[in-house]
């Protein structure tokens, strides 16, 4: 009764091994399963959102595994691959999709949006500052008339 839970620890660990040996089914060259690696860790799953297919159980991400091991084994070119994945799935599926015309927004947009939050603050502390000048100013020119009615009136 003992080994029995021993046991049953040792199957799930066997089994685990095998399921991740599993991705790299059909790559025996070592180059080959670290591109396989690689590519698999820059490409997002499209139903995961924030996941790569390397990390993610879904069964688009296994779907793509498979694929990117097909066309390994095919002698296909990283650019190739990535090409296919885009084209297949939109831009979406990088990690660091390019720099285009669609994408700006992506790349430059929360500089733009610091920037523009910068400049509404300087804006708003200037006007602050402005309007404290004419408030002192109007205070001081404020009792400088009272003083004048004072003395020239005062002595009428």
């Amino acid at each position: 009764m003992k080994h029995i839970p021993r046991f049953l620890f040792l199957v799930l660990l066997a089994c685990a091994g095998i399921a991740g040996a599993a991705d790299l089914h059909g790559l025996e060259d070592p180059s080959d399963r670290e591109r396989f690696q690689r590519l698999s860790f820059e490409l997002r799953c499209p139903k995961c959102q924030n996941q790569n297919i390397a990390d993610s159980n879904a069964p688009v991400a296994e779907d793509l595994r498979r694929e990117l091991v097909r066309m390994i084994n095919e002698g296909r070119s990283d650019t190739e691959i990535v090409d296919f994945m885009v084209a297949r799935y939109g831009d979406f599926v990088l990690y660091r999709p390019p720099v285009t015309a669609r994408t700006l927004a992506l790349w430059y947009g929360p500089a733009i949006m610091l920037l523009l939050g910068a400049l509404v603050i300087w804006r708003l502390a200037r006007r602050r500052d402005a309007d404290t000048e004419v408030e002192q100013a109007l205070d001081a020119e404020e009792q400088a008339r009272l003083r004048s009615l004072l003395d020239g009136e005062g002595k009428q």
